[in-house]
């Protein structure tokens, strides 16, 4: 077997972004190395800021990459990317080709529901920041929960950047912020009219277990809604995963 659909292509490698800020030039053979691996499958495209995209077609990558643009941003293409996104911070997605779909990082609070209505209908998704390097960057339960519900309601996929390398909800026993899991997502994007119930859980078993009882429907629902997440390690979230036994080299 490979790996589970559900985590298929979940792992977006942000490995040069904070906290990681790996030098490309071995943020590139690395990701090489997770696309030969037994669990390449779990794999996304390398994400690479829009201002370094000249440096990162040097190194001459063979594999898919999504460009993160600055607010107000173009996109302007780059031979010898293969580029299949663009994702960006800010009110409107620049022009894009036919074949890129974008991304727009979608503040929390009174604007945020009118900017989905706008993305609805499109090829477009929504991004979410779940945490960052500041206690005001981690969303509340009741935050992430009206952002995910509110893309169920209209049929808008999301990813999520920041915060997310662990699977379960924690406090994190250095800085005390509370981190979200990306499996907590994945069952919010499940069910999520017990969207808040799903982000609050902090039981790795009971997630485990709620996880491995989705139906083949619930999963490919989770996995329409939320699509990926930005890691600077796609080491952490495998571990959690085998840690939890939902993810093992048996799996191939």
């Amino acid at each position: 077997m490979s790996v589970p659909p559900l985590f298929r292509g979940l792992f977006d490698d942000a490995s040069v972004f904070p906290p990681g800020d790996l030098p490309l030039g071995e943020a590139v053979p690395a990701h090489r190395g997770h696309r030969l691996a037994w669990y390449a499958d779990s794999v996304g495209p390398f994400l690479c800021g829009a201002g370094r995209a000249g440096e990162l077609a040097a190194l001459r990558p063979e594999f898919p990459v999504a460009l993160v643009l600055p607010p107000g941003g173009e996109y302007v293409p780059v031979p010898g990317l293969d580029v299949v996104g663009v994702e960006v911070a800010a009110t409107v997605l620049p022009r894009l080709p036919a074949g890129v779909p974008g991304c727009l990082e979608l503040p929390y609070g009174e604007d945020l529901f009118k900017l989905l209505d706008q993305l609805a209908d499109t090829a477009h998704r929504a991004k979410f920041r779940t945490g960052g390097l500041t206690a005001d960057a981690f969303p509340t339960v009741a935050e992430l929960a009206a952002a995910l519900t509110a893309c169920a309601e209209r049929g808008v996929p999301y990813k999520c950047t920041a915060g997310l390398h662990h699977a379960v909800r924690h406090t994190d026993p250095v800085t005390g912020f509370e981190h979200h899991g990306f499996l907590n997502v994945l069952l919010a994007a499940a069910d999520p009219d017990r969207a808040a119930e799903a982000l609050g859980e902090r039981s790795g078993t009971a997630l485990a277990s709620a996880v491995g009882s989705l139906t083949d429907r619930q999963a490919a629902l989770a996995r329409l809604s939320f699509t990926a997440f930005g890691t600077c390690s796609i080491a952490e979230p495998l571990a959690d995963l085998a840690e939890l036994g939902l993810l093992t080299q048996e799996n191939r």
